[in-house]
């Protein structure tokens, strides 16, 4: 074998299609445009246009409010904590934090905090320090002998108004 004799196999490489070369080339006339109109030159613009009746987005009211500074946290049931125990990731003899939650790869990430949940049951007895926790959530812990312990979050709120 040469330098000069290697070519691809049969097929590998596929010659372009030549458009706008007469009707009986398959590309022809339109050249796979379509028909005439603003569909069929570049720069269409027509998403949502309906023909200069107020579009449909335009037509409905706003609804709803997404407020800017929300909280978003890092959910863990109590299923998932007690998998977490049973399997030595977590020492219930110290106080279980955000921290340690991570370490032991209970939550990805700790957001704005960890809160707990109440799905699933809890036979351990935990110490919890977390920034969240449902009702049935910290019944359940106490009901195993732990506690829970919600950290005060910062809110920064504007000055109250002078009277």
């Amino acid at each position: 074998m040469k330098l000069n004799e290697i070519k691809d196999n049969k097929g590998a490489r596929k010659s372009r299609m030549r458009i706008g070369r007469g009707i009986g080339s398959g590309k022809g006339k339109t050249g796979g445009r379509g028909g005439k109109g603003q569909t069929a030159r570049s720069g269409v613009a027509i998403e949502g246009f309906e023909g200069g009746q107020t579009p449909l987005h335009r037509r409905l009211p706003k609804i709803g409010f997404n407020k800017p500074n929300r909280k978003v946290w890092s959910e863990v049931t109590l299923a998932r904590l007690q998998t977490a125990i049973d399997s030595k990731k977590l020492d219930t003899s110290k106080t279980v934090d955000g921290a340690a939650l991570k370490a032991a790869g209970v939550v990805r990430h700790l957001r704005d905090g960890v809160r707990l949940l109440g799905t699933g049951k809890l036979t351990a007895k935990i110490q919890l320090h977390l920034s969240g926790a449902t009702a049935s959530a910290i019944k359940a812990v106490e009901a195993a002998g732990g506690s829970v312990s919600i950290i005060e979050q910062k809110t920064w709120l504007k000055a109250p108004r002078a009277a």
